[in-house]
């Protein structure tokens, strides 16, 4: 149990010696007051630095460590210690099997290509504008403390995968390393982000990541539509609450 106050408001001191990300969002979700809210994505914020710091402390003394047993073998190992670093600079690799043509081609296209191909309009539904909105500040609220993320609109603020990996990294912390994620590498983060919300959250894979490496811009509607029915997922397994 977290300490507080005497006002009842949550003891900073105390935040900074958890060091599990999922406590602190349980806490977080579970807050009321606007000030303990703030401190919470404060603390959460800083934890997530301070393991992303001890990952790239770690990393560098790993591949200084290789590099000299590199070095004292001739160099036989250095284009191997290398490799997650040189990946890290690579642009994602072009499906050469499918050139210009589908991703899919010479069998059936999946339901996921499909709905990427042809997203359904949101304009039918009430108050769409509202909807819209509150969904959107939805997003920004639940990926404020993840670095390298900043939605402002459902097009340009998902082209790179990180905004869909943190927002599924926020309800599932245990499922993958979110600082390990490059964002040069998009497909990458496609893929894992929509494999992750349909294994753990039970979200159908609506986005095609060959499609979205290919536009300049996701299609907002698509995005909306994915985003929709990843909350409702959401929802159906009380990972989200909603007002009566």
């Amino acid at each position: 149990m977290e300490s507080k106050t005497d006002d009842g408001s949550v003891a900073t001191g105390e935040l900074s010696a958890i060091e599990d990300e999922e406590v602190l969002n349980k806490m977080l979700d579970n807050a009321k007051d606007f000030e303990e809210r703030k401190i919470l994505r404060a603390a959460l914020r800083d934890l997530l630095k301070k393991k992303r710091d001890k990952r790239e402390q770690d990393r560098g003394s790993r591949q200084q460590d290789l590099r000299q047993q590199g070095l004292s073998k001739g160099g036989t190992t250095g284009g191997a210690v290398s490799i997650g670093r040189a990946s890290m600079n690579q642009q994602p690799p072009t499906n050469k099997t499918s050139g210009q043509a589908s991703p899919s081609a010479g069998s059936k296209a999946s339901p996921a290509l499909a709905s990427a191909q042809k997203c359904p309009s949101p304009a039918a539904a009430p108050n769409i504008k509202n909807v819209k909105q509150m969904l959107l500040d939805w997003c920004r609220a639940k990926t404020e403390p993840y670095e390298g993320v900043n939605i402002r609109n459902f097009s340009s603020s998902w082209k790179d995968g990180i905004a869909f990996c943190a927002l599924v990294h926020r309800f599932f912390p245990d499922a993958f390393e979110y600082y390990t994620l490059n964002p040069t590498k998009p497909k990458e983060n496609f893929e894992l982000a929509f494999s992750t919300a349909e294994r753990l959250a039970g979200c159908p894979p609506l986005l095609d990541p060959d499609d979205l490496i290919r536009m300049k811009e996701p299609d907002w509607k698509c995005v909306y539509t994915y985003i929709q029915e990843f909350y409702r997922c959401l929802v159906e397994k009380g990972l989200v609450k909603t007002k009566k």
